[in-house]
């Protein structure tokens, strides 16, 4: 049986444009963010991340690739990267387009970001 990863390996390979690029560069950034970081494949083909709770998904389209922040809305975003699905009171997603640079330090300060906000809403409390 195919692990998460192993999937979502697959899709990234499958994606043969602008996309499979973008969504590992996206995987790479949050995997980075935390060594501890779930992969979980959901809902008939959804990258998942999770760290007590899901963290993000990475969903592909046409013509984004759409990071969802589960608890989005509770979260900081100084450099404002979401940019999609402002107007819900719980998620948050940045759609990133074909050529367009991601933020680096910033993702990976919402990721972590994230985490805690799910370790807090758990009751848990950071290692």
């Amino acid at each position: 049986m195919e692990t998460a990863s192993q999937r979502i390996d697959e899709r990234i390979e499958e994606l043969r444009d602008w996309r499979g690029p973008m969504l590992a560069r996206v995987r790479a950034v949050i995997r980075a963010a935390d060594p501890e970081i779930v992969e979980e494949w959901k809902w008939r083909g959804v990258p998942v991340w999770s760290h007590a709770g899901i963290v993000c998904t990475g969903e592909t389209y046409k013509s984004v690739v759409k990071l969802t922040f589960a608890r989005g809305a509770a979260l900081a975003d100084p450099t404002g990267l979401f940019n999609s699905s402002l107007e819900g009171n719980v998620r948050r997603a940045i759609d990133l387009r074909e050529d367009e640079r991601i933020d680096e330090m910033a993702l990976t300060a919402l990721v972590r970001a994230a985490i805690a906000e799910n370790l807090r809403v758990e009751g848990k409390r950071p290692a």
